[in-house]
């Protein structure tokens, strides 16, 4: 099995105001792709990571990790410390 790959997928979508459809449409995947990879069930390969990133305009360990990432909430915990 190999190694999980944790996602700001959701997140980023619900910022646009987009379906998982639409994202699947525009990505050139299955929407049932998105689904799985939002709930961490499939992990991208490398050239849907990077249709990803040119897609949110952010860099690719914006939206993927190989660690959990820090919510928001314990970031801003941090920086008002």
């Amino acid at each position: 099995m190999s190694e999980k790959i944790y996602n700001r997928i959701r997140l980023l979508r619900q910022e646009k105001g987009i379906s998982r459809q639409s994202l699947a449409g525009a990505l050139g995947v299955n929407f049932q792709t998105i689904g799985y990879l939002e709930r961490g069930e499939y992990n991208p390969s490398m050239k849907l990571a990077f249709k990803f990133s040119r897609y949110f305009n952010l860099p690719v360990e914006a939206i993927f990790s190989d660690k959990p990432f820090e919510s928001l909430t314990e970031i801003l915990k941090r920086e008002n410390e």
